[in-house]
């Protein structure tokens, strides 16, 4: 069975930083990509960031350039994003997501992070 479950604080003040984890099981993780969204209320999806099979092969939408890093450990079959100098736009549902290019993609159940002092 296919899981990926993202957790994280929920509730941070502007300034400071966060990070995101998604925990999967059930497909094989080093063939996958991972990718991060989000969405924030009465938006769409937007794609935050990605990494390929290699640690080093990330991209970033133009927001997420400079604030955001995405990781992955194989070893732990988990995808991280660091979040810094959060913004009250930051505010969003986040997704996980593992897609494989070609057939499958897989997401989690989202986890809300709210910026707000």
């Amino acid at each position: 069975q296919v899981q990926l479950v993202e957790s994280g604080v929920g509730l941070v003040q502007p300034g400071g930083s966060l990070r995101l984890s998604c925990e999967t099981s059930g497909f094989a993780f080093h063939d996958f990509a991972m990718k991060w969204y989000r969405q924030a209320p009465g938006q769409e999806r937007e794609l935050v960031a990605s990494i390929g099979n290699s640690a080093w092969d990330t991209d970033y939408a133009e927001f997420a350039k400079g604030r955001f890093a995405i990781s992955r450990d194989d070893t732990s079959r988990t995808a991280y994003l660091l979040i810094f100098s959060l913004k009250v736009e930051d505010t969003a549902v986040y997704y996980c997501s593992a897609q494989d290019g070609r057939e499958y993609e897989y997401w989690g159940q989202g986890t809300q992070v709210t910026v707000s002092s």
